[in-house]
């Protein structure tokens, strides 16, 4: 995956999308075409994937106008068809009409100090066929306010940070109410925390008003103040409800691809033989390890002494189809303090032998 970068100063949803086209057309084009072949190796019916698109999209201007209208100048100033593009920001809400995957996407790992900074990282897995392009935003949400997220080209987010404190993380999740009817998009909910929330109950209170059809978690840090502890917390979302985890008496949360909420997991979906317990397991494991370090040190001590055999660190398997090969695509921590990405695309033990950009 290569990464490409955009500044926007605007902050009208309509330019920044055609700013965002304009810059790179063809990486726009190509996440649509690719996401089009993938539903159609999942075996999903070209005419549902449309029609769940247009009902997520609907539902998108309903909840939020503004991220619709994003994707529509984007699609516009590309060159693209403007439902093509809203499928690849529907594109968790589409695949709620394929079978559920063995895999899901990233494992999480936030340490809450007493004091300072969330100390993050995560890793995003998924299929390198679809995503030749990445992209790092650094933006304006609204005057006097600026943030700085990673997606992929067509989705509207999936990692960032705000300039009032608050960095998200992104973790897929499967379960048995999910429906392929349409709902706000998953991501679209990432973007709107982004953009507008300050604090943890913030992104929880946005997170609770759209109505969804697939399931997903953000993990929301909240900067620290002299006034106030930094805070943290998992926001697991489905048709079913949404929960809060918090972090553990030793001030972790970790997130891999299955619930945690006692109530949601009774309905968790993700298939026995993924390895989102072992990857949590892992973490969970060498979490100690990593307090208190560098975003390259972090990396390493989130591999801990299997280095690349890590369960965090997936390769894809050669001899299955391309849409059931998964990698660890990027590696990416949040400092929330200053406002930065620290980015790697690939493995976090990668990362720490050749270094991570700050974005």
């Amino acid at each position: 995956m290569r990464l490409l970068t955009l500044t926007s100063s605007t902050t009208d949803p309509r330019e920044r999308g055609r700013s965002i086209g304009r810059a790179y057309p063809e990486a726009v084009r190509r996440s649509a075409e690719l996401y089009r072949a993938h539903f159609i190796a999942l075996g999903i019916d070209l005419d549902l994937a449309d029609e769940i698109t247009r009902r997520s999209h609907d539902l998108l201007r309903q909840w939020h106008a503004p991220l619709a209208e994003e994707s529509d100048a984007m699609a516009d100033a590309a060159d693209v068809d403007r439902l093509l593009v809203a499928a690849v920001g529907a594109r968790t809400e589409i695949l709620a009409a394929a079978e559920p995957q063995r895999e899901g996407e990233c494992s999480t790992a936030v340490h809450v100090p007493a004091t300072g900074t969330a100390e993050t990282i995560q890793t995003w897995d998924w299929h390198s066929t679809l995503v030749p392009f990445g992209l790092l935003l650094d933006y304006a949400p609204a005057t006097g306010r600026r943030a700085k997220l990673f997606t992929e080209f067509g989705t509207a987010a999936k990692i960032g940070v705000n300039s009032a404190g608050l960095g998200l993380h992104f973790n897929i999740l499967s379960h048995r109410d999910d429906v392929a009817t349409g709902g706000v998009p998953v991501h679209a909910i990432a973007r709107r925390i982004i953009d507008e929330a300050d604090t943890v109950a913030d992104a929880v209170a946005l997170a609770s008003s759209a109505t969804v059809s697939a399931s997903t978690v953000f993990t929301v840090t909240e900067r620290g103040a002299a006034d106030r502890r930094p805070s943290a917390a998992s926001i697991e979302v489905s048709p079913a409800g949404v929960a809060i985890v918090h972090p553990g008496d030793d001030g972790w949360l970790l997130h891999t691809n299955h619930f945690l909420d006692e109530g949601l997991s009774a309905g968790d979906t993700m298939p026995a033989d993924s390895t989102t317990a072992e990857r949590y397991t892992h973490l969970a494991a060498v979490k100690a390890g990593m307090t208190g370090l560098d975003p390259l040190e972090r990396a390493a001590a989130m591999c801990g002494g299997d280095g690349t055999g890590a369960a965090v660190c997936m390769r894809p398997e050669l001899d299955k189809p391309a849409h059931e090969q998964w990698e660890t695509l990027l590696t990416i921590g949040i400092d929330a303090g200053s406002v930065h990405l620290d980015v790697y695309p690939g493995m976090p033990a990668d990362a720490a032998r050749r270094g991570m950009t700050r974005f």
